[in-house]
C-alpha cells in the first residue's frame, strides 16, 4: 500500500486537507493552544479555537500563520504534524506525498519554510503550488486551455486575484487583507458606536450570521453580548446587517482594489474571455452575502461564487498531484 497523496490548504484561519480518492477529509481552524510555562502544545484545531479569548494566564492561544505565511515555524510544524497524522495515520513506512498551497508572491524564504515544515511534519515529498492556481483547479476552471480564466481567492489572511491560462498565472496581485480584517473592522465599529468590547470569535459569528457586502432588504438582526467600556459590566446590544455592511466597507474596498489591479493589467484577448466567463470567487470570505453582487457592480464583470468555495484550494492542490507531470513544466518552484 503506497503512501497517501494529500492536497493541503495551509490557511491563516483554517487548514483543509484533501486526500486522493476520498475528497476533503479534514477542515480545522489553524489555531494552537500552548502552555505559557512549559511551551507545550495543549490543543490543536477545533479544540484550541474553542479556547480563543477564554484562557487563563497559563495558556496562550495562537495562530501560527499570519497573512497566509508562517509566523511561528515551530508551532506551524507541530500543527501540520498533528493534521497529517490525523489523516494519514501514524505509519512512517509510507510517508504521504503532499501538495501545499502558498500565497502568490511569497518570498523564496517563506516558500522554503512551508516546504521544510511539511517535511519535518512527516511528509515524504512536499510540493508547492501557488494558491490562485490551486483555487482555479479546485473551482473546476479549464486552466489548461489558452482561454483566460480569472479567480479571486478571498482567504482569512489575504486576498488574491489572478488570471490564468495554459496552466500558468498570467497576471496576479495580492493584498494581506482577508476575513480576519473584516472581524477586526466589526470589533472596532461596535466599540466605537456602542462602547462595547467584543472578541474575535463573537465578531466572526456576527459576520457569518448577519454580515453582507451590500444592504439587505429586510435587514437581519442579532443580539451581541460584550463588556461595556464605561461600566466594565456585561451588556447586550442588538445589531443589524446594515451596520455590519457599514463596518466592513473599508476592508472590502481593499479586496475590490486587488481585482481591479489585475483586470487593469490583463492582456486584451484574455480580458474578453473573462467578461464572457466571469470571475470565480473562492475562499471563506466568498460566503459573505452579496459579495458576488458587489464585485460585479464595482468591476463591471459578472462574478460568481464557486461550489464549496472554502474547499477549492485544498481540492485543487490534491488534483494538482494527479496532474503533476503536466503542471511542473509551467509552475516554477513546485519542487523547490
Amino acid at each position: 500500500m503506497p503512501g497517501k497523496e494529500l492536497g493541503i490548504d495551509l490557511g491563516t484561519v483554517n487548514v483543509l486537507v484533501y486526500a486522493r480518492g476520498q475528497g476533503v477529509v479534514l477542515q480545522e481552524p489553524s489555531v494552537v493552544a500552548i502552555s505559557v510555562e512549559e511551551r507545550k502544545i495543549i490543543a490543536v484545531g477545533e479544540e484550541a479555537r474553542a479556547m480563543l479569548g477564554r484562557t487563563p494566564g497559563t495558556l496562550e492561544v495562537v495562530r501560527p500563520l499570519r497573512d497566509g505565511v508562517i509566523a511561528n515555524y515551530t508551532v506551524t510544524e507541530r500543527m501540520l504534524r498533528y493534521f497529517i497524522r490525523k489523516v494519514a495515520g501514524r505509519s512512517w513506512l509510507f510517508k504521504p506525498r503532499v501538495m501545499i498551497s502558498v500565497p502568490y508572491g511569497v518570498t523564496s524564504v517563506e516558500r522554503r519554510a512551508v516546504r521544510e515544515a511539511a517535511l519535518d511534519a512527516g511528509a515524504g515529498r512536499a510540493h508547492l503550488i501557488p494558491e490562485p492556481l490551486a483555487a482555479a483547479i479546485g473551482a473546476g476552471l479549464p486552466v489548461d486551455t489558452p482561454a483566460g480564466n480569472m479567480v479571486v481567492d478571498l482567504g482569512g489572511g489575504a486576498s488574491e486575484a489572478a488570471v490564468l491560462a495554459m496552466n500558468g498565472i498570467v497576471v496576479a496581485h495580492s493584498v494581506r487583507v482577508g476575513g480576519l480584517r473584516l472581524d477586526e473592522a466589526i470589533i472596532a465599529y461596535i466599540r466605537r458606536k456602542y462602547n462595547l468590547l467584543i472578541g474575535q470569535p463573537t465578531a466572526e459569528e456576527v459576520k457569518i450570521r448577519i454580515g453582507s457586502a451590500l444592504p439587505l432588504d429586510p435587514p437581519l438582526k442579532m443580539e451581541v453580548q460584550g463588556r461595556d467600556q464605561v461600566t466594565g459590566l456585561p451588556r447586550i446590544v442588538t445589531l443589524n446587517s446594515d451596520e455590519v455592511t457599514e463596518a466592513i466597507a473599508e476592508p472590502l474596498t481593499a479586496m475590490i482594489g486587488v481585482i481591479k489591479a489585475v483586470l487593469e493589467r490583463t492582456p486584451p484577448e484574455l480580458a474578453s474571455d473573462i467578461i464572457e466567463r466571469g470571475i470565480a470567487l473562492v475562499g471563506g470570505t466568498a460566503l459573505l452575502r452579496k459579495i458576488d453582487e458587489l464585485v460585479t457592480r464595482e468591476t463591471g464583470v459578472p462574478a460568481w461564487v464557486a461550489e464549496a468555495p472554502m474547499a477549492c484550494v485544498a481540492i485543487g492542490a490534491g488534483k494538482a498531484l494527479e496532474q503533476y507531470e503536466v503542471l511542473r513544466r509551467s509552475v516554477p518552484d513546485m519542487d523547490g
